[in-house]
């Protein structure tokens, strides 16, 4: 059914796998639209109550596929690309099952986006977390903005946004911005030992608790994924951002200006 996800359910859980580990998850304009398809899917499922989202391969998501940004012969149509982003935001925040992050090695950029957006963040200890859209001269997207202030607020969420900082997951989970470490190798089980958790619960009346607290705060996350995309749009024909994505392919350290 899909190309580069695999869901698969299982009485009340299901999982959702990031499945193109040779790109280490790296999304370009299919899955972006796969995995908004798949969210969106799930809220038409009252059998599932819990989602375990994972990647397949050495890393959870390593973010954006940059490598499709830089294809000249089949170039990212931009606009579609962040409709999907969007959505796939919007799905994730809205959705009718407690969802689980369960990451390892790299979650990275929107990867680590859409890991912030899940109910609960679990990270084996030698993760590495990053909103590293700064590096090539992008904002977050995929409502990276709203769910990292969500976590750590205003002041902290400028700080890891403007530095880029690449977190181990004790530190992550020193500033707040996951709920639990693991040891490698172990996110998968102590994700399922999680969902199990849960499904032992009034699972309901979380169901219920995560409703009334995210229909609060909905316009907000629109206005943000709005201004997201039209801000990443003009950031994309920056020279900071030409020299970002450059810098990257020539494994070198970029020279921004501030154009």
């Amino acid at each position: 059914m899909y190309e580069t996800i695999e869901l698969t359910k299982e009485g009340r859980i299901a999982r959702l796998v990031l499945n193109r580990p040779a790109s280490m998850n790296a999304m370009n304009t299919v899955m972006m639209k796969e995995i908004a398809d798949c969210l969106e899917s799930l809220h038409a499922d009252n059998s599932v109550q819990v989602l375990i989202i994972s990647g397949s391969g050495r890393a959870f998501s390593a973010g954006g596929d940059i490598k499709a940004m830089l294809d000249t012969e089949n170039p990212m149509d931009f606009g579609p690309a962040m409709e999907n982003v969007s959505r796939l935001a919007r799905a994730l925040y809205t959705l009718p099952q407690i969802s689980v992050a369960a990451v390892h090695g790299a979650a990275a950029g929107l990867g680590f986006s859409m890991a912030l957006a899940c109910d609960h963040l679990i990270a084996e200890e030698n993760s590495k977390l990053a909103m590293n859209f700064i590096g090539i001269g992008l904002v977050p997207d995929g409502g990276g903005h709203f769910f990292m202030k969500e976590r750590v607020g205003v002041p902290k969420a400028k700080e890891l946004i403007w530095s880029g900082q690449v977190m181990k997951a004790h530190d992550a989970l020193a500033k707040g911005l996951i709920d639990e470490v693991t040891a490698e190798g172990k996110v998968q089980e102590q994700a399922e030992a999680y969902a199990e958790y849960i499904l032992a619960a009034p699972v309901r009346a979380m169901l219920a608790s995560k409703r009334i607290l995210h229909s609060q705060k909905l316009e907000e996350l629109e206005q943000v994924l709005a201004m997201e995309a039209e801000t990443q749009g003009d950031m994309r024909t920056s020279a900071d951002h030409m020299e970002g994505i450059k810098a990257f392919t020539e494994k070198r350290k970029p020279k921004f200006e501030g154009k």
